[in-house]
């Protein structure tokens, strides 16, 4: 029997989870340390005794449970701007925001 996992949808995105992941996903306003997040657009099950279940478009009665262990900051993207021959150059940076969350239970 192997690892049962889903995907589930958040912000436009699709993300392969299993149980005991960590997970980036997009910066939430007032997510806390600890507070429990709950995933109700699983797309797909797998992995477990039954198989594969694909929804329609979502799975009827399954959620994915997660617990907010933080905020996250991604890696540093540079932006340079430049016009030949007019002195002109700019380079800026931006950071990110994620909200880092720990896939805790897979409930079909």
């Amino acid at each position: 029997m192997s690892d049962v996992y889903a995907i589930i949808v958040d912000g436009g995105r699709q993300y392969k989870v299993t149980a005991g992941q960590l997970l980036d996903i997009d910066f939430r306003e007032g997510a806390e340390t600890g507070e429990n997040v709950l995933f109700g657009n699983v797309l797909a099950i797998g992995g477990g005794e039954s198989g594969l279940k694909i929804g329609t478009p979502t799975v009827s009665g399954a959620s994915v449970k997660a617990t907010v262990v933080g905020l996250q900051k991604g890696e540093k993207v540079f932006i340079q701007k430049f016009n030949r021959r007019k002195n002109y150059r700019r380079r800026t940076g931006h950071r990110q925001l994620y909200t880092r969350i720990k896939i805790d239970a897979i409930e079909v």
